[in-house]
């Protein structure tokens, strides 16, 4: 995809993403254009937003009738999911409540909500954090129900439950620095009377404080950046995560977490790469940022790697390795890991090794 036509995709993200503004072209997009803004889009976990940008177009501007078709068909099946997701959600946080569990829902349809258009953002899989050492009992209470788990690298496993992936997480945080550990058990404390509950179908679902739950959809777009790629939609979802709770936040204490974490010139960069690329209002930044910060390349890694770094077009065909199953992995990662080390130090030291650890002692067995 040239540039011109990258311009206009990011345009019509913007619009589809805040409700707002109008596309600004100086010649009618062809069917082909259209295909690619398509194929871009749906790459990226972001084709929901591009679609809601179809309200804010001119007649002539709008794709051809055989792909808007198309692209309302994949819109149907988007929201079928969801509403499949919201249904799970409830019935599993009813089952752990009841047997003396404390869940909390992380990132997804939590952040969902943010949205102008909830059921339009793609989603990935439900993911539960278990306070109180529920962990352990939440993987004890699957076995009991003969459902089948694979436990994986990163503390956490995974599962198919009603045709729908979910993840249980040991760890809220992905913060690699295991220094860091006694800091972060610390701040679930301090914030443990700021929860918040989300009503999903008829059940209150709990979800974390404003300033944590930016804190941890921020810190996951990090850990993917370092390792291989991540979509679009993840950025989407802290940018209406910051334009939603600007005015719940505590933004110096914000800021002091992102200092304490050794992650706040990653956050300047994150701040900047929102403003700039996703449209979000300046005056929702709950700090300023540094405007000489470089995120060119940020951009460019983001626009080329797509959704966790599978489908990166400049590696295609190259080889996998033990260390890595996708082409070329193991030199990404090392290229990841030499340009992200001034934005996030500790973090980009910490990853491989949390990831060789977990791998060797991080699984539980019965």
């Amino acid at each position: 995809m040239n540039k011109q036509l990258q311009n206009i995709f990011f345009q019509l993200l913007r619009l589809g993403l805040w409700g707002q503004g109008r596309l600004n072209v100086d010649h009618r997009l062809s069917a082909e254009d259209w295909q690619q803004l398509y194929t871009a889009a749906v790459k990226r976990t972001v084709e929901g937003l591009i679609y809601d940008s179809f309200n804010f177009l001119q007649e002539d501007q709008l794709p051809p009738p055989s792909l808007r078709m198309k692209w309302a068909i994949r819109i149907d099946q988007i929201e079928r999911i969801n509403m499949k997701m919201n249904t799970v959600i409830a019935t599993q946080y009813q089952f752990f409540s009841d047997i003396g569990l404390s869940p909390i829902l992380q990132k997804g349809q939590g952040v969902a909500q943010c949205y102008r258009s909830p059921l339009h953002r793609v989603s990935g899989d439900i993911d539960w954090y278990f306070e109180s050492g529920g962990y352990i009992e939440a993987r004890k209470s699957l076995k009991k129900k003969h459902i089948s788990i694979e436990d994986t690298a990163g503390f956490s496993l995974n599962y198919r439950y009603q045709n729908i992936d979910i993840e249980h997480h040991k760890k809220l945080f992905d913060i690699r620095n295991p220094f860091k550990t006694g800091y972060l058990k610390n701040l679930q404390e301090r914030y443990a009377d700021q929860y918040q509950y989300l009503k999903v179908e008829d059940q209150s679902v709990r979800i974390l404080s404003p300033e944590l739950q930016l804190l941890q959809v921020n810190v996951h777009i990090l850990k993917h950046l370092i390792a291989l790629g991540i979509g679009l939609r993840q950025f989407c979802d802290s940018a209406r995560l910051y334009h939603t709770l600007s005015s719940q936040i505590d933004p110096d204490a914000l800021k002091k977490i992102y200092r304490d974490l050794g992650i706040l010139q990653w956050t300047h960069a994150l701040h900047r790469i929102l403003v700039d690329l996703i449209g979000l209002p300046i005056t929702d930044v709950p700090f300023p940022y540094p405007k000489d910060i470089e995120i060119n390349w940020i951009v460019d890694e983001i626009w080329y790697a797509g959704n966790f770094g599978y489908q990166d077009e400049r590696f295609e065909g190259g080889k996998t390795s033990s260390l890595s199953m996708h082409p070329d992995g193991a030199n990404r990662l090392w290229t990841n890991f030499r340009r992200y080390y001034k934005y996030a130090p500790m973090e980009v030291f910490f990853y491989p090794l949390e990831q060789l650890y977990s791998k060797l002692i991080g699984i539980d067995r019965d």
